[in-house]
Formats: structure tokens, sequence, C-alpha cells
């Protein structure tokens, strides 16, 4: 079938005159034949080519993104021989496409896969492609929605701005509703919790004015058995990595290098017009290939201060700025939900702002999705600190980092427990992650939230000894903000995934569901119920304590042993994991947490009080500070 130049008026530039159906797989649009066209027109340098080509070799992907990634052609010129090679056109995106040729292949998949249903021609649907050498597997369904078809080829990201022209705020509002209602909080309303929580501390403070002592003794017990539970469930985190690894049985056929693949990387970003220029050179030094890597930059639209410095930093080509449209809530798994639909990955990645990454990290990831069973959803690599000596504040938070990332989550994996996903250096397999419906939007740590959704649907999370390097918030009142973020999105996690307790035992079994109440529901009453606790270190100094009469001799003893048991537990479980980080930090600091904690329970009743007022408010975060 042939379209008349009349049709097309002025909207595919030449060579289009007239484009029959296009026979894909014919031995003549080899990359090999491509390359020597392109050398033939002087389009590229004979050196560059070689290079190119070995790398095609190697590690597979596309010519087209190596020419690109490596700087080797410039993307007009690249394009217009292209265009040439496959005898089709070059299409003028500056005209909007159709809107509803959009809507019937689905924006996302028109991102995903850098095809655009652009417009009706004579009978017949102009198909837009960024890589006319993957169309074949896309033709049978676009012939099935819109018949006769014509091929053009234009930039992936000409095609990303005009499919966003047109569709980006619907796209925007539905990053917001990707997760399914029963596993989503955004239905969630803080009204519905006031009436019972102030009856709930109506009926204490009755009971404490009628009976003091039971009250005391009571709600003592009850943040003893919190703390007893959590630091059980350390210990059992830290006796399972003293014990000799299971055997790791290696895949019966390793993947050579050419399989490889393309790995996305989202950066969500927000008021960081400092920090933007250092996140770009940190990023470039990853060490995976630049062919198969994109790193996308995820800005609010309305972050003009982010946007700019971003604009003056010289972008290399395989890092890009995505613009999120504004929406009824700005949080950071709202941006990453938007982002994914323009990631063109099978793995998908995570870091922050003020990361600094191993520059082997993404090799190992791949490397170990490759080699394990398609049940691996998640890798989460280490988080430590480039600043712990700043000031004391940073000390704690890099010993309490290499506490959580070093043992207890690693020790939680070992157990077969539900672990707890950390915001950044995540990577997931993108199939999964689609299936989940991906981040909910209104969730402010949506991180641990995703961690118990993937062990619902049977899925596992490794962690990997991978380090990535972050800035330690040590300002109190910034930490206060960003903890108590933390502590409420533990909040909502905890009442989200409680709506059916009984579906939720069935999904992941007594011994995981019994680990989920501890780990999130004991942690949360521990913050709020610990100034219980630490009035005991009053009693060595000879200062009354109520409880001292409330209980006989030996339960008091009992009780107050069980208090120091745990706190030596504790200091004993964080000086082996300092060990484990290559800090020249004193293990005598690890004992000056105790004046550390107390931060959390300040942190734990903001949070409590803004899950009530505020429950999708996401406190930022400033980095950058001490870099």
């Amino acid at each position: 079938m042939t379209v008349a130049r009349a049709f097309l008026p002025d909207l595919i530039a030449p060579p289009l005159l007239g484009v029959a159906m296009i026979p894909l797989q014919t031995p003549d649009l080899t990359p090999e034949k491509l390359g020597v066209m392109l050398l033939r027109d002087g389009t590229i340098q004979p050196h560059d080519m070689v290079q190119a080509l070995a790398l095609l070799a190697s590690r597979g992907g596309r010519l087209t993104d190596i020419l690109l990634a490596r700087g080797m052609v410039a993307e007009t010129t690249l394009y217009q021989s292209l265009a040439a090679h496959w005898g089709v056109g070059l299409a003028n995106l500056s005209h909007p496409p159709d809107a509803r040729l959009i809507d019937a292949f689905g924006a996302s998949d028109c991102l995903r896969h850098s095809i655009l249903p652009w417009r009706k021609a004579g009978g017949a649907t102009v198909i837009v492609t960024a890589y006319p050498e993957d169309f074949e597997p896309h033709r049978p369904r676009l012939t099935a929605l819109f018949g006769a078809l014509v091929l053009a080829v234009a930039p992936a990201r000409q095609i990303e701005s005009a499919v966003l022209a047109v569709r980006g705020p619907a796209l925007a509002s539905l990053a917001e509703t990707r997760v399914p209602e029963s596993e989503s909080c955004r239905h969630f309303r803080a009204e519905t919790l006031r009436v019972p929580i102030f009856l709930m501390a109506l009926t204490v403070l009755v009971a404490a004015l009628l009976a003091p002592a039971a009250v005391l003794i009571g709600m003592t017990v009850l943040a003893t058995f919190c703390m007893l539970a959590f630091s059980m469930l350390k210990l059992a985190a830290w006796m399972s990595l003293l014990c000799p690894p299971p055997p790791v049985l290696p895949p019966p056929h390793p993947p050579p290098d050419t399989a490889l693949p393309t790995v996305s990387v989202m950066v969500a970003l927000y008021k960081e017009g400092n920090i933007a220029p250092r996140l770009v050179k940190r990023l470039g030094l990853l060490d995976y290939p630049q062919e198969l890597l994109e790193v996308l930059l995820v800005v609010e639209a309305e972050d003009h201060q982010t946007r700019s410095a971003l604009d003056g930093a010289d972008l290399p080509p395989w890092m890009r700025v995505v613009a999120v449209p504004a929406g009824r809530v700005k949080t950071k798994p709202r941006a990453l939900n938007f982002a994914l639909d323009h990631c063109h990955g099978s793995i998908v990645g995570v870091y922050d702002a003020e990361d600094a990454p191993a520059p082997d990290q993404i090799r190992r990831i791949v490397d170990r999705f490759l080699s394990a069973t398609p049940d691996l959803a998640c890798v989460q690599a280490m988080l430590d600190y480039y600043n712990p000596h700043t000031n004391w504040l940073a000390r704690c938070f890099t010993i309490e980092y290499a506490a959580w990332f070093r043992q207890f989550l690693p020790g939680l994996e070992r157990l077969g427990m539900v672990v707890p996903l950390g915001g950044t250096s995540l990577f997931f397999r993108r199939d999964h992650l689609e299936r989940l419906g991906r981040w909910d939007a209104h969730n402010v740590t949506e991180d641990a939230d995703l961690g118990i959704r993937l062990a619902r649907h049977g899925l596992r999370t490794e962690v990997i000894a991978s380090v990535t390097m972050e800035e330690a918030n040590c300002r109190a009142l910034p930490w206060i903000k960003q903890r108590s973020r933390w502590s409420k999105g533990f909040m909502m996690t905890w009442l989200t995934h409680m709506r059916d307790p009984r579906l939720l035992w069935r999904q992941l079994g007594p011994r995981r569901f019994v680990g989920v109440q501890v780990l999130v529901l004991g942690s949360i009453l521990q913050s709020l119920l610990a100034p219980l606790l630490w009035s005991f270190w009053l009693v060595p100094l000879g200062v009354p304590h109520p409880m001292v009469t409330a209980l006989s001799p030996p339960a008091f003893t009992a009780l107050y042993l069980t208090f120091f048991a745990t706190t030596a537990l504790t200091i004993a479980f964080d000086i082996a994991a300092l060990r484990r980080t290559g800090h020249r930090l004193s293990p005598l600091w690890v004992p000056t947490l105790i004046f550390y904690h107390p931060l959390a329970s300040f942190a734990a009743y903001k949070a409590l009080w803004e899950l009530l007022t505020r429950p999708f408010y996401w406190d930022k975060t400033s980095h950058g500070l001490f870099d």
C-alpha cells in the first residue's frame, strides 16, 4: 500500500513520498549494513563504527543507542540516515499527534516502546518509532487496532514529548492510583481515627486518675514487651548471619555478556538545585555499559530551581530529565510512578539525590537477577554515610544505618522474613513491579509498604553487599522531620495492611505475619512508649520511681534486668554492625545512642499528630549541606 504525499503535507519530512508496508526482517536491514551506509555517507568515523559494532557484538543492545550514548553521531544526523536506510519517512513531530490513536494503543505503552500512533493518512495510520528494528513484534497488535500501517521514524525524546503534550496530565493522574484500592492508603481519612484515638486517650486518662498504679504497670509492661520482642527479632537476625550461609547453586546456563539487559534508574529530585551537578558526576562513575543504561532525573514541573540547575549540568546522552505535572499529592512515589512509564529497561532502579553508589553496583545487581529464580523481584543495596564525622548526630545516624542495613535487613532476609525496603538503591524486575501496581503514591514510606506487598504476593527481596554512600542528616530539627515522615509512613503502612488481618495471615504465613507486627507495630509502640522505660535510668541515681512500690521486689528486679539486658544487646548489636563498615568510629560512641533515641520519640509523636492532621504530607529532607 502507498500513501500519496498529498495526504501528509509537511507532516513527514523527505524522503517519504510514498511508503509501503515495511518488510522489517529482510537481510539488508542488519546493523552491519547500517554501519556501512553511515560510513559511506561520512556520518561516522571508521574507528567509531568499529568500536560500536564491537560493543554491539559483546554486549547486545541497539546500534543506535550505542552511537548516541557514546556521542559518536548527532541525533538529527543519525535519524536522517535511519530514515534513508529503512526507506521510511522522518516524522516532523512539531505537529501534534491524534490523541485518540494514542489512547487506543495506550500512552504508557507509547512511552515504554517509543512507538507513537501519530496520524491517519489516506486510509492508513502513520506509526512513528525510534527503533524500527524492534517494530515487528508490535505489528500484529497495531494492525489489529488501526488496520493498514505506514512507518516513520523519530528520536525517542521527540516521541516522548509528543505523547506527554497530549496525555501528560492523564498519566500524572494515573500515577496516583496505580496500586489496587485494597492495598493502597489513598482512601485513608484522618478524621476516622481522631475519635477512636481521642476516646482511647480519654479512657487511659480516666483510668490513670482512678487507678494510676495499674495503668502505669500496664503501659510499662506493654513498652517492655515491645522492646523485648524487637530485641529478640534483632538477636535472631544477628545469629542467622553468624551461621554459614546456605549454598548458592550456580545457574544451569550462566548468561553470556550479550544477555545484559537495559537498566533504567530513576532519581526523584525536588528543590535540589545545589546538588544536581554533583549527582550527575557521581552517577557518571557507574561502569555499566552506557548504551544499556538510562538515568531519569525526575523533577516536579513547577520546580524551576532544580530544572534550571539540570539545564546547566551538561547531561550525557544516557541521562534525561522527566518533568512531573502537578497533581493532588506531591510525593516521591507519585513521581516514580509517572517516570516509570518513561523507562525502557527490564530492570528498574531508584537512587536518591545525594547518593554515591559503588561503581560496579548495577553490574553486580544485574548478575544477581540473571542468576536468580524468577521470584526474586527486588535487590536492595546497603546504605552508608560519607560524612560520619560531621558531628555527634552524624556518628549516631551512621551507627544506626550500619545496624539496619549490614545486620538487621540481611538477617531478616536469611530468616525468610519480610524485608522492609530502604528508599534508595533498590532495583526491581520491572514486570513484577508493574504487576503489583508500582508504588503507593500516598504512602510517605512507599519503600516499606512495597516490601510488604512484595512478600504478600509471594515475591522475594535480597540484600546485596554493595554499598551506596549517602549524606547523613545531622541537624536535629531536619532529622526529626525526616524521622517523623518515616514513623508516619510505618503507621500508615500498618493500618493499610491490617485492614484484613486474616488475609494478611494467609498471604504471609504465621511466622512472617508475627514478624511484621513486631517490626512495624512494635517499632511504633516502642517509640511512643519509650519515655516510660527511660525513667528507669533514674533509679540508680536514687530518684524515687513509682514502679518500685507498684511492683513486688522480684517483679521489679525482673523488669529492671530485662531493661538492662535489652540495652546491652542493642549496644552489642550496634558494635558488631559498626565493625562491618570501613568507618573508623570508636565503639565508645555506641552507648551514646541512649541520648540519640529520644529524638525518635519526639519524631513519633510528631508523626502521630500529622497522621491525624496531614496524613499525606511529605516533609522534605534537604541534601547537599555536608557533602
